[in-house]
């Protein structure tokens, strides 16, 4: 009897062990994410997915955003700007190896940076590089920056996803096998399935503490419920079902993680095309849009209703929602003053994520109460991009603009909505010379009010930052300063 109990009693320590080994042992992690990136070149598209894959994991830039959207230190370890604010002096990072074992020096930085400027570059924020006059290598780890112009967000813009340091020597592959300095390595694409990352172990920083990860792509609101309930994927912080976040909320194997994003979501109108040219017309449509219907319907509640492309919360915000007040009578005299008191038929063209396809039913039916038909078709994203960013073959579309403060696309007339307007192009460029914080928050405000006094586009509502994740993983970030899902902090507890 005693042997028994001896022989039990160390089968359970053994077990105890065991599973303490393996719990200590969980080092990986997949991560779910509804859409799958085009391609994995951050520097030449559009899509933030590509960016939720690649930002701080594989790429990074001469600084960075970090969670609570501060800039800080990336490749760069520090600089210093002359007193004309024209010239900025970077000095690298000695140490620095891109996945392949290849230098990172002062020669990749300006030919990340010229290509990113040069005529002939695909990168979806040019702005970003245009007050570059020159790139010039000081040394191995030294790189000067000169500007035409002082620009008080220049190392803000440095952060951004599309300015990451990439190397000449695996430029031609960057789109299916990305070699950057990051923390994680590309390891493996299987198309409309699954990207893996490992861990770097020749980082130049602190090392990532997962040893793996998986984005796994589940574009569908109900598939994404059931892997979640079924514990296939560890985490969705994108999550595209509000409807179910408090089922999650009561189940003690998860944690539901409700932050802001920097995504302005918006009824995106193309202001060059056929009756959507007329100002009157896109009032009109303002007045038609019930902003809390939508958020209600389309987001459970989940989302703040903005009148101009800005977030919230940030402090140099001016809710101009009253401008785009919800008034059918009004939108309907707006129409018959512009000269359509029958209305008119306009395409409307949604995008895959449910914020567009559920928020688009909506609209639809709103502009149809007040006269104006629309046309619905459901893109893939790689159609959305082809036939509405780059093609601009579209009347309205919906979607969620994610990069911070890009107030400053409204200034470039070649943007798929197409708005001209000289004032706000000469505001623009005077925010850019202005580095006093109380003067660049008067312009800032300036140009709120401009495009939505101009109704450039329906302004809808500021994403939520919607994620579900089991209760044991740590460092995801709450919030989205930029669009990244940033592993490199991210454990188990």
């Amino acid at each position: 009897m005693n042997l028994f109990k001896s022989k039990l009693a160390t089968l359970s320590a053994l077990a105890l062990a065991a599973s303490i080994s393996s719990a200590s042992a969980k080092d990986t992690i997949t991560v779910a994410m509804q859409l799958e990136p085009p391609h994995l070149d951050p520097t030449s598209a559009a899509a933030g997915a590509i960016d939720n894959v690649v930002y701080s994991n594989i790429f990074e830039g001469l600084t960075r955003f970090m969670a609570d959207g501060s800039v800080v230190p990336g490749l760069a370890e520090s600089w210093s700007i002359s007193s004309d604010g024209l010239s900025y002096t970077f000095n690298l990072r000695k140490g620095v190896k891109f996945h392949d074992g290849t230098d990172m020096d002062a020669n990749d930085v300006k030919f990340s940076l010229d290509r990113a400027r040069a005529e002939d570059s695909t990168n979806a924020q040019k702005g970003l590089f245009k007050g570059i006059e020159s790139v010039s290598v000081a040394g191995s780890h030294t790189v000067e920056v000169k500007l035409s112009a002082p620009n008080g967000k220049f190392l803000f813009n440095m952060a951004w996803g599309d300015a990451v340091i990439v190397a000449p020597e695996s430029i031609e592959n960057i789109k299916t096998t990305p070699i950057g300095t990051g923390a994680f390595k590309f390891a493996n694409w299987v198309q409309g399935d699954k990207i893996d990352i490992t861990r770097n172990d020749n980082y130049w920083g602190t090392p990532a503490i997962l040893s793996a990860a998986t984005f796994k792509f589940i574009s569908d609101p109900t598939a994404a419920f059931a892997a979640m309930m079924a514990e296939d994927v560890d985490a969705f912080p994108g999550y595209p079902a509000p409807e179910n976040l408090a089922q999650f909320d009561a189940d003690s194997r998860f944690q539901v993680i409700i932050g802001s994003t920097e995504g302005e979501t918006i009824l995106s109108t193309n202001n060059k095309a056929e009756h959507l040219n007329n100002v009157k017309v896109r009032q009109a449509i303002a007045h038609a849009i019930n902003r809390q219907a939508i958020v209600d319907g389309a987001m459970f509640g989940y989302g703040t209703p903005i009148g101009t492309h800005f977030a919230p919360h940030n402090p140099a915000y001016v809710d101009l929602t009253g401008n785009s007040n919800y008034d059918p009578d009004k939108a309907k005299a707006l129409l018959a003053e512009a000269g359509y008191p029958n209305g008119f038929t306009t395409t409307l063209k949604l995008p895959p994520p449910s914020y567009a396809r559920r928020g688009g039913e909506i609209i639809a039916a709103q502009l149809r109460a007040v006269g104006i038909e629309t046309e619905i078709s459901n893109l893939e994203w790689a159609q959305w991009l082809e036939q509405v960013f780059r093609g601009k073959d579209y009347g309205l579309t919906i979607v969620s603009h994610t990069e911070p403060m890009d107030i400053g696309i409204y200034a470039n007339p070649d943007y798929y909505f197409q708005y001209d307007n000289k004032v706000f192009q000469d505001l623009m460029e005077e925010l850019n010379n202005t580095t006093d914080p109380a003067g660049r928050t008067k312009l800032l405000q300036q140009a709120q009010r401009i495009i939505s006094e101009d109704y450039v586009n329906g302004y809808l509502f500021q994403l939520a930052k919607l994620g579900v994740a089991k209760a044991e993983i740590m460092g995801l970030w709450p919030n989205s300063p930029t669009q990244a899902i940033d592993l490199t902090n991210v454990h188990w507890h």
